[in-house]
């Protein structure tokens, strides 16, 4: 009878793990959907110090709740036991460390800055508008994307930055090559919550 009684429980667990399982699993995949976050932070307009060359746009956040794995040494304590030359019996705790993989939440954030640069003053020596982005990130290291217009016409740029804390922008004017002066100032555009 104990056993018959072992076999049907088996049974009914089998049954109601199967039952659960696939709703369990539609449950999680609906969460992940809703994990990823994005917004938009409009910026500008911003104009070189003798304004002819102006700056604007918007910069698009995109936040995803990702699992970030690490490993993580966890002290143990392990008996361990032997035996002398006479065969008695001796014990005594060790503590030993042992590799336990583990996971944390974690927020990456990407970037997706959005630029209008306008050139009023096409014609000349530093004929062309410049705007100078500085990417501040989360580390504290920094780098720049530049984009310049020689153009009559506005021009459109973007470029994308990961794990940035906070991104500046510098209008000025220049020539083909790079810019020569007439700078705004660094302005900040971005400053991500913390």
């Amino acid at each position: 009878m104990r056993f018959l009684t072992r076999i049907m429980l088996g049974v009914a667990v089998t049954v109601l793990v199967a039952l659960i399982a696939p709703a369990a699993a539609n449950a999680t995949a609906g969460s992940t959907a809703s994990d990823t976050r994005s917004s938009d932070v409009s910026w500008g307009s911003y104009y070189s110090t003798d304004h002819k060359a102006k700056a604007s746009g918007h910069v698009s956040v995109d936040k995803k709740r990702v699992k970030h794995w690490y490993v993580k040494w966890v002290p143990v304590k392990k008996r361990v036991c032997w035996e002398d030359r006479k065969g008695h019996k001796h014990c005594k705790w060790v503590v030993k460390k042992i590799k336990k993989h583990v996971w944390q939440w974690r927020y990456d954030r990407s970037y997706t800055v959005h630029s209008t640069l306008s050139n009023h003053k096409w014609a000349g020596r530093n004929k062309c508008a410049w705007e100078t982005f500085k990417v501040v990130r989360e580390n504290g290291s920094s780098y720049v994307e530049q984009f310049r217009n020689c153009g009559r016409h506005p021009r459109h740029f973007a470029f994308h930055a990961e794990d940035a804390v906070r991104i500046h922008v510098d209008v000025s004017r220049g020539n083909r090559h790079h810019p020569t002066g007439h700078h705004s100032g660094w302005r900040n555009i971005f400053h991500a919550a913390a």
